[in-house]
């Protein structure tokens, strides 16, 4: 149904943080005549005893289906009445209205209230003349060490030790019986685990346990669950346990020599491969000072131009960082949500920010701009750009490169604002 929006009484109450109250008035003629199409087209399609189909008077269609007409006269008149008052107030909500207030009878004004969230107004006089520092690139000799380590350990292969115990970084089976397990205090099934050493696979404890053990040794250890342990309820609790220790490995990696590099690609020898590892440590340095450099801009923008933003825009980030936790207790949830929010309201305002400068100096991204991002994004993989594009859309990442290019361009303005120092 349509309502003339002249017919109506309207007035809006802003809240905080952009928030609207709108109370609304839909005359009694409006609510009669809803009121009596309705009781007509039930009555039109009705089947009761004793009446032919579409011949039921409107008093016996009012006194059978009062109850229900009313519900949904008021449904419509209220959808219909708050979508012309918000052409009429020429408001665009980003949150879902909340009714309240109703007053509703047949033949007499219907009232409601009905509040929700707008998007903020953002005003941003000052965007330069801020002082950023870059952090420095340093320590990649010991970040290229920390890569190599790596590599050679992926490569490596474990060897059995049959002699002496177990160290960090050996790789351990056991078998694990709980002592007192069942309410009779019966021993449980005996477990078997394997996991290396060191690496937080198992309390520390029990790790201690295993480490005074030798190959087919067994003993009996009490041990404690620390105050960190992730489930609360066994945090300080001691437990019995038999443990026997069945295999000790350790890990022998391959030299760092020719055949090493090029078993990892097309590598001449091991100069080169330490050249393409330095290679992509400088640039992921450098991608990390940008980042460094663009959030302070944006910080200072923030602090230079103070502005509030919608709780429901937060609760919305909030929900899209923690995603679906199933099974999670609420009491949990809130305390989860409730931390995250500070963060989440920060994140919120750069995203504002973001966007109201790409408005304000008209450096959105171009279809130009895209086309030519997804060619070098083809000619880096050998595909064609119709193929990355198709790719692209078909899986809803368009809006995201967009909105990569639009920030590298907003960015591109700050720092020509502002003074950029390097560490």
């Amino acid at each position: 149904m349509t309502i003339d929006g002249a017919q109506l009484q309207i007035s809006v109450e802003e809240g905080e943080r952009w928030r609207r109250t709108m109370s609304v008035t839909v005359p009694s003629g409006v609510v009669s005549s809803e009121r009596r199409r309705l009781t007509g087209e039930l009555a039109a399609r009705v089947k009761l005893p004793g009446f032919r189909k579409g011949h039921v008077p409107s008093s016996v269609v009012e006194k059978r289906f009062g109850d229900s007409l009313s519900r949904e006269a008021l449904d419509k008149l209220i959808g219909a009445a708050y979508r012309e008052a918000l052409s009429q107030q020429e408001l665009s909500p980003i949150s879902e209205g909340e009714v309240g207030n109703v007053q509703y009878e047949p033949d007499r004004d219907l009232t409601f209230s009905i509040s929700f969230d707008v998007r903020p107004e953002i005003e941003l006089s000052r965007l330069g003349g801020f002082k950023v520092e870059r952090p420095s690139i340093n320590g990649l000799d010991d970040k290229l060490e920390q890569v190599l380590g790596q590599l050679r350990e992926e490569k490596g292969t474990w060897q059995p030790l049959d002699e002496g115990r177990p160290e960090d970084g050996n790789l351990v089976g056991v078998e694990i019986q709980r002592m007192e397990d069942d309410e009779d205090g019966k021993p449980g099934e005996v477990q078997p685990y394997q996991l290396v050493l060191g690496q937080g696979d198992a309390i520390p404890d029990i790790e201690k346990a295993i480490k005074s053990l030798e190959v087919d040794g067994s003993g009996e250890f009490v041990v404690r669950f620390p105050d960190d342990f992730p489930n609360e309820e066994r945090r300080g609790q001691e437990e019995r346990l038999h443990i026997r220790l069945d295999s000790r490995q350790h890990l022998v990696v391959p030299e760092l020599d020719a055949e090493f590099a090029k078993s990892l690609g097309e590598f001449e020898g091991v100069e080169d491969l330490n050249e393409k590892i330095r290679a992509d440590l400088e640039q992921e340095a450098e991608e990390q000072a940008e980042s460094v450099v663009r959030g302070k801009l944006l910080d200072a923008i923030l602090d230079a131009n103070p502005f509030t933003v919608p709780v429901s825009m937060v609760d919305r980030y909030v929900e899209s960082v923690l995603g679906n936790p199933e099974g999670v207790a609420p009491e949990k949830l809130a305390e989860a949500k409730e931390k995250l929010s500070p963060q989440a309201e920060h994140a919120v305002k750069r995203i504002l920010a973001i966007d109201r400068l790409s408005e304000i100096q008209q450096l959105q991204a171009t279809e130009e701009e895209l086309d030519d991002r997804i060619e070098e994004i083809a000619k880096k993989s050998g595909d064609t750009s119709a193929k990355i594009y198709a790719s692209l859309q078909k899986s809803e990442r368009l809006e995201a490169l967009e909105r990569e290019i639009t920030e590298r361009k907003v960015f591109d303005f700050l720092k020509q604002q502002s003074e950029i120092t390097q560490a």
